[in-house]
């Protein structure tokens, strides 16, 4: 199965537990970033717990090996049950953020590409497969890749194997959520549902692609 993540992007606390409420029937897993965090702190998690969804904390963390492990037990304390770090940090930096999920028993993912179009500059010429090299000999439970280019997507499938892909870019990015189910674990849709008018009619528009089978 495909999970359907949100990426709940918003910085009213009140809009974020609406959107959400209202949205759980469809989900699989909420995605909290900075923007809601940095407005409303990581108490937000414990007014999530209720609505029963897997939480994981975009922070896309990127520091030295012992801010990394800090900042994951902070993540984790606060009922957060996956992390997300950048690879490009190196392996000592990942390898402290896995770990530290491992020890709450939670789950790292590490981000191998971007899906933003600037992300070409630096992620392209081998640089992403690199990163998904690295996150397997780290351990991570997957990594994170672009739902708005699935040629990539696809080569690094071949590197991380059954290693789980999380595939952000869907919709206002310009993502095709049909195209790329097939080939990932689970796609984020942010703006395309919490922007929308009825965000639940959003959020249901895209739960057909739950049925699907990632390969």
């Amino acid at each position: 199965m495909t999970e359907m993540i949100l990426a709940l992007d918003v910085t009213e606390k009140k809009k974020a537990l609406a959107i959400t409420h209202k949205c759980v029937p469809y989900l699989d897993a909420i995605k909290l970033g900075y923007p809601l965090i940095l407005s409303c702190g990581l108490s937000i998690a414990q007014e999530l717990e209720v609505e029963d969804l897997p939480l994981i904390a975009d922070f896309k963390v990127a520091d030295i090996p012992n801010t990394n492990r800090l900042i994951a037990e902070q993540v984790f304390d606060a009922g957060f049950s996956s992390i997300i770090c950048h690879g490009f940090i190196g392996k000592d930096a990942v390898q402290a953020c896995v770990d530290t999920s491992s020890d709450y028993g939670a789950a790292c993912f590490v981000v191998a590409e971007m899906s933003h179009p600037g992300a070409a500059e630096f992620f392209h010429g081998g640089t992403a497969e690199r990163i998904a090299r690295l996150a397997v000999e780290c351990g991570a439970d997957g990594i994170i890749a672009p739902a708005t280019r699935p040629e990539r997507v696809r080569a690094l499938r071949h590197i991380v194997g059954n290693r789980k892909i999380l595939s952000p870019g869907i919709g206002a990015q310009g993502g095709d959520a049909d195209a790329i189910a097939g080939l990932v674990d689970g796609i984020i849709v942010g703006r395309a549902i919490y922007d929308a008018e009825k965000p639940a009619a959003a959020a249901k528009a895209f739960a057909h692609i739950r049925k699907s089978n990632s390969i």
